[in-house]
């Protein structure tokens, strides 16, 4: 199945991940609509909507960059309503804007609490539910999240319970929708095994070397229109990790994606084990069993 002319409303799409994904569902020749905050120049994060319109032009999509503020309910009917008049409905929506601040209860202050909880959970629900009334008329309606499995092992919580518990809401959107939506309107997760170098990672890690035991975002871009052109109906309520997904789809070659080739890779939050979510032969990861959580 291609997007071609399929209409694509992703948000933060205008770096990192969310571009990514843009820039490859571009390559079948989609019309992507760029949601987010950034339209100028920011002295630390790369890219604004309107170069990552340029990127997604470039690739041979279709570009419509529109200032957004997921939080703001007014701000998401009006994109929405541009991207309908602009392209003519939305096919699928693309839930990756994210905020993230992994540190423990006391050092968070309730401004960031705010914002990562604005964002991640009520950002995803706000943005879905104004696309919903055009992906029910879809041919083939995705809603594409980026978040983890949920897995309630204290690990996960211990150290950070308000990035955690954020990044949460927006996997329980995925596993209400899944069934709300079952047979209609599919509803996947996705969720990178390692971490991804993306300016937004470079910032939490504040590490060069680190940053060269990551991976690309091409990995999550690949995985994301690999879901995408899944049929809606069948393919619904998946909690994906990425290479284990791509894995099952044939692809055996996962060097392609390393940022610094060879190297072992520094592990991400929230990823399962080996049970449910296979390492891929050959993947190599660092051991980080002798530090605390």
């Amino acid at each position: 199945m291609s997007l071609k002319d399929k209409t694509i409303f992703i948000t933060g799409a205008s770096r990192g991940i969310g571009l990514a994904i843009a820039e490859r569902c571009a390559r079948d020749g989609a019309n992507i609509v760029i949601a987010a905050k950034s339209d100028v120049a920011h002295p630390r994060l790369e890219g604004t909507i309107h170069t990552a319109a340029e990127a997604i032009e470039k690739a041979g999509g279709k570009a419509l960059a529109v200032k957004c503020d997921i939080r703001d309910e007014a701000n998401v009917e009006d994109a929405v309503a541009q991207a309908v008049e602009h392209f003519g409905g939305i096919d699928a929506v693309v839930n990756n804007a994210s905020a993230i601040f992994p540190v423990g209860t006391k050092d968070v202050p309730m401004k960031r609490y705010d914002l990562m909880h604005g964002v991640n959970g009520r950002g995803t629900f706000l943005v879905t539910q104004k696309c919903l009334p055009h992906l029910e008329k879809a041919e083939n309606p995705h809603i594409l999240v980026l978040s983890p499995p949920l897995d309630m092992r204290p690990m996960w919580f211990g150290p950070h319970v308000a990035y955690t518990s954020a990044k949460y809401q927006m996997s329980l959107c995925v596993l209400g929708w899944g069934e709300e939506f079952k047979g209609k309107i599919a509803a996947n997760a996705i969720w990178p095994r390692t971490a991804v170098a993306t300016a937004a990672i470079s910032n939490v890690l504040a590490n060069d070397d680190a940053m060269k035991q990551c991976r690309k975002p091409e990995i999550l871009a690949d995985t994301a229109y690999r879901v995408l052109t899944k049929p809606a109906a069948e393919f619904t309520g998946n909690f994906l990790i990425d290479d284990t997904f791509l894995y099952s789809e044939g692809v055996t070659d996962f060097e392609q994606y390393a940022v610094t080739p060879g190297t072992d890779l520094l592990p991400d939050f929230f990823v399962p084990g080996e049970e449910d979510a296979p390492t891929p032969p050959g993947v190599k990861l660092m051991d980080l069993s002798n530090l605390s959580h």
